[in-house]
């Protein structure tokens, strides 16, 4: 069965996931997630993408990206891939594919979910039980987004900016939001549209999405077409 293709429009934010080949490691050591966002940076503004958010698991990494040229995201994440395989397989003598095939990804509807799909990346390693509070975990942009660490690789969407008039007002208002977990529903709707290269957002967004793309951007129904029945005269 061919490949959907992907969902991609100019400036509408995309959460992808990539996952190690088999769930297997593709982070071993400090060097290599410090190596990953270096390229991550580099191959980010030599393509035009913004990222607004990432997590990297010792399995997988999470990115919130968008770019104005719909290209732009698929050239970063090939260029991406391919040097951080060649690293890895340079520096711990192994040999073959590390990732599981093409990565995952969604269009994501910036109004109602850009927030909340943030809060959904920065917040796997709790939701992992590798710590009890998302700054306590060095890989992600947690600390860039919500206490200001310095960020190389982080470029914040304008509606982070419009949550306060100044960097630590908004900050402060990023952090509220971690006050109450994600609801499972939406946890739930995130991994399904992302899985399955789905638009995430509500019904007009995904409506204005399949209009612009000419194509379905939501779930079919299961099960075979009803058959028509003809009317009793």
């Amino acid at each position: 069965m061919p490949r959907r293709p992907r969902i991609i429009l100019p400036n509408v934010p995309q959460h992808l996931i990539q996952r190690g080949n088999n769930r297997q490691a593709c982070f071993y050591a400090d060097e290599d997630y410090l190596s990953y966002l270096e390229w991550l940076k580099e191959y980010s503004e030599k393509s035009g993408c913004k990222i607004h958010a990432y997590v990297l698991m010792t399995n997988h990494v999470h990115l919130l990206v968008s770019s104005d040229n719909v290209e732009a995201i698929g050239a970063m994440m090939k260029a991406l891939g391919q040097r951080y395989v060649q690293y890895i397989n340079r520096s711990y003598g192994r040999s073959g594919t590390l990732w599981e095939g093409r990565y995952r990804s969604c269009p994501t509807q910036a109004e109602n979910y850009l927030l909340a799909c943030q809060r959904y990346i920065e917040l796997n390693p709790v939701r992992a039980n590798i710590v009890s509070h998302p700054a306590d975990y060095r890989w992600s942009s947690y600390r860039a987004n919500a206490q200001g660490e310095a960020s190389a690789v982080i470029q914040p969407h304008v509606l982070y900016g419009a949550l306060g008039g100044d960097a630590v007002s908004r900050q402060a208002a990023y952090r509220e939001l971690f006050r109450y977990a994600l609801d499972i529903g939406l946890i739930d709707e995130i991994r399904r549209a992302t899985n399955s290269n789905y638009a995430l957002g509500n019904a007009a967004f995904a409506l204005q999405v399949s209009e612009a793309l000419g194509r379905r951007v939501t779930p079919g129904k299961s099960g075979r077409p009803r058959k028509s029945v003809p009317e009793l005269i």
